[in-house]
């Protein structure tokens, strides 16, 4: 099924509108795909004007970096600890924009967008 990002089909009225025209690759969308703890695995994806996106699948390590020493460390992630867009994909090991994860350097929170930009790239969380 093809997912696309239209008006509805229907006027307020009741009745169909006419097709103005069929769909066009701008038109479609994706269907989420979650990124989980585990060996590395990235998916190639071709966007408008012939631009590859990297998503990434599955993912065991990330770009943590301390504001403390200013200085980014490549560390293996371990676990996700929370996360604000859904409290299940905690349970579920799914990596997001703005969750919290354990790696091997502390806490850290994800500032990229992993399905996105295919990179995971987190600040480290100081204790206070």
């Amino acid at each position: 099924m093809t997912i696309t990002q239209y008006k509805s089909k229907r006027k307020p009225t009741g009745g169909l509108r006419k097709k103005q025209r069929k769909k066009k690759k701008r038109d479609f969308g994706r269907d989420f795909i979650p990124v989980k703890i585990g060996k590395q695995k990235k998916k190639i994806i071709e966007g408008l004007a012939n631009i590859k996106k990297q998503r990434l699948l599955q993912v065991d390590k990330a770009n943590v970096f301390d504001k403390s020493t200013g200085k980014t460390q490549l560390a293996k992630i371990l676990d996700v600890k929370e996360n604000s867009a859904n409290p299940h994909f905690v349970r579920m090991g799914i990596i997001t924009k703005g969750a919290i994860i354990e790696t091997e350097i502390g806490l850290a929170k994800v500032v990229s967008r992993p399905g996105q930009d295919g990179v995971v790239n987190a600040i480290k969380i100081e204790k206070k």
